[in-house]
């Protein structure tokens, strides 16, 4: 079993697309049926792998179900499509194929734009400290305080376990450092261990490294590019 480490924002792009091309017309194996959205798309974790699927828990689209849908048995139809709170679960009960595409398609469109304006922001932000301050960026460890977040400073996302991103830990007392480990259970340090966490977003630009003269310091992924070619390397994967 592994965690999905797709880049939520191409899955809802391919979505999209996958959406306005027609792939939801009827299948010729099986036109017996309506096709599910998401289920029957090749964005579905276990497209090509329906008679020994992987858990949905560990689905970059877990990020998008609330907790109340997380533990339902197709947790991708629990996300909330509008401010009315329609899902494809409540659409598969009135709605016709028309209507739920119609009203799916939005969502996309809408979650999309979202998404690149929180990058656009986060990025912007980002470079004005690269510039500021190049390499001198401390990182902040994960359990600092009351409410986890990123371990760059200039970013506030919270911490959330289905929020992707990516784990490092660091010994105190040397350069020992090992990524993608997780916490306790009671988030503390222990054996002088502290654990840090870069969000999806500033995992796809930053890494975390140890300076014995600084501590724990963020790094560019990229330090020979110029900061305005940051974006176009993140949206291009």
């Amino acid at each position: 079993m592994q965690k999905d480490e797709r880049d939520l924002l191409d899955v809802l792009k391919f979505e999209l697309e996958f959406l306005e091309k027609g792939g939801y017309g009827r299948s010729p194996r099986e036109p017996w049926r309506p096709q599910f959205i998401f289920e029957d798309s090749p964005t579905c974790m276990n497209y090509d792998s329906k008679d020994h699927p992987d858990p949905c828990g560990e689905c970059v689209l877990m990020q998008l179900v609330p907790p109340a849908g997380r533990e339902t048995k197709i947790p991708c139809r629990h996300i909330p499509f509008n401010a009315d709170g329609e899902t494809l679960d409540s659409l598969y009960r009135y709605a016709d194929q028309f209507e739920t595409e119609r009203l799916f398609g939005n969502w996309l469109r809408a979650t999309i734009a979202t998404l690149e304006e929180q990058r656009r922001t986060y990025l912007d932000n980002s470079s004005g400290l690269s510039a500021a301050r190049p390499g001198e960026s401390r990182g902040e460890p994960l359990f600092q305080s009351l409410h986890p977040k990123c371990a760059n400073p200039a970013c506030p996302t919270a911490f959330h376990w289905l929020g992707g991103g990516k784990f490092f830990r660091f010994r105190r007392d040397s350069a020992e450092a090992n990524a993608d480990h997780p916490t306790s259970q009671t988030g503390t340090a222990v054996l002088g261990v502290r654990h840090y966490w870069l969000c999806e977003h500033c995992s796809h630009v930053f890494t975390l490294v140890y300076n014995e003269s600084e501590g724990v310091m963020l790094k560019l992924l990229w330090p020979e590019l110029p900061v305005a070619e940051l974006p176009k390397q993140l949206t291009t994967g």
